[in-house]
């Protein structure tokens, strides 16, 4: 069952499942919308997937120096070509124009706040060697999905890439 949220929304129920994925993003055109704390964690594990990333906003700290930077305010007709967007602004209006920019090009759209505005939540990740855990908690807790992350990452130290480099051999 599917409640209809604000506008034409879906907000989430106890029924409604998630597709999980895994998406290679090498060598594609992102657009991050902000360049904020929670920006630029996106934007570091962005370019580390091998995407090209155009980030959009007056002002920003720090910013990787493989990102490129526009130096201005979000505008209609930025996200053309884009294969994946990110709205990260600390105005939720922005965020929600940039949302509905993205659904009606069809393109994936993350939205840091509100997070329903957006079509695909990103997971708190899990690494250790060629292991990765996603970790999501449908948008209700990232904060607890960060505590689950840590725990898990305690837990892959236990040996379990050795594990996998051993099986992959025998493979």
């Amino acid at each position: 069952m599917v409640d209809v949220g604000a506008g034409d929304r879906l907000a989430p129920t106890p029924t409604l499942m998630r597709y999980p994925l895994f998406l290679d993003l090498t060598n594609q055109p992102v657009v991050v919308i902000g360049a904020g704390k929670v920006a630029l964690r996106k934007i570091r594990s962005l370019l580390a997937a091998g995407a090209k990333v155009t980030v959009i906003s007056p002002q920003a700290n720090r910013l990787p120096k493989a990102a490129r930077w526009l130096r201005r305010r979000y505008r209609q007709g930025d996200l053309a070509g884009a294969r994946l967007v990110v709205a990260a602004t600390d105005d939720k209006r922005v965020n929600e124009l940039v949302c509905a920019e993205a659904k009606r090009r069809r393109q994936l759209v993350n939205c840091v706040a509100p997070p329903l505005a957006g079509n695909f939540f990103v997971p708190a990740v899990a690494r250790s060697g060629g292991i990765t855990l996603a970790i999501s908690t449908d948008g209700a807790s990232p904060a607890f999905a960060k505590r689950l992350r840590r725990d898990l990452e305690r837990f892959l130290a236990g040996g379990y890439a050795q594990l996998l480099k051993r099986m992959a051999a025998e493979r």
